[in-house]
């Protein structure tokens, strides 16, 4: 065994990528609400009921784009050499993320990545979506800390919560500052220096919060 997929596997996957290429370019075309699911269907050549087997609901068609990212900050702790902190391992994997533009940092201006992000925003149904990812990210990160890290599932819990919290909200910023113009050139300075004030907030347990004047 070679560990390849089987020519059926190899065929959902295809299929798969062509109901999803085929609803994205229609919805950036024409927007999210004015594209049917059967005209997805209809690009795509496959039957309504296909669809929905791959994609149970429209919203899916978009945001399973970022479906590989919802554990992501999981497999960084759990992939963290001996001896590293969980936090400093999903901090170097941030900033390695800017460096690289990666678009799961919001650091991406891409055209087409612009644009998704753009519509995604701007639909509502698709920001709430994304919520179920987040959501999926801190469980996974609780996971994660209490086998690796022996935290108790409390503290676990919270802490999970406060770091994908801080993840996201770095990347839906400099996703919402590119998608509306700003280049990722002029971004990018600041977009490490917003993530180096968040993370190390995060270290120090939010004790660097100012009193109240």
């Amino acid at each position: 065994m070679d560990g390849k997929p089987g020519l059926r596997e190899r065929k959902k996957q295809r299929t798969h990528a062509a109901i999803s290429d085929a609803a994205i370019t229609l919805f950036l075309e024409h927007g999210f609400h004015e594209v049917s699911v059967a005209q997805v269907a209809e690009a795509a050549e496959v039957s309504k009921r296909t669809l929905f087997a791959y994609f149970p609901a429209k919203e899916d068609l978009v945001v399973h784009r970022l479906a590989d990212h919802e554990t992501e900050i999981a497999r960084v702790v759990r992939a963290r050499p001996d001896g590293k902190a969980p936090l400093a391992a999903v901090r170097e994997h941030f900033l390695k993320g800017l460096r690289e533009r990666d678009p799961i940092t919001g650091l991406n201006d891409h055209p087409k990545v612009r644009r998704l992000v753009r519509m995604i925003f701007d639909t509502p149904s698709l920001v709430a979506r994304m919520q179920r990812f987040k959501t999926g990210g801190e469980r996974a990160l609780a996971q994660a800390l209490r086998e690796t890290a022996d935290t108790p599932e409390l503290t676990a819990r919270l802490a999970a919560v406060q770091i994908v919290a801080v993840h996201w909200a770095l990347a839906l910023d400099n996703a919402e500052r590119l998608a509306y113009g700003e280049a990722v050139e002029k971004r990018y300075p600041g977009a490490v220096a917003d993530a180096e004030h968040a993370f190390a907030l995060l270290e120090n347990g939010l004790r660097q919060l100012p009193t109240r004047q």
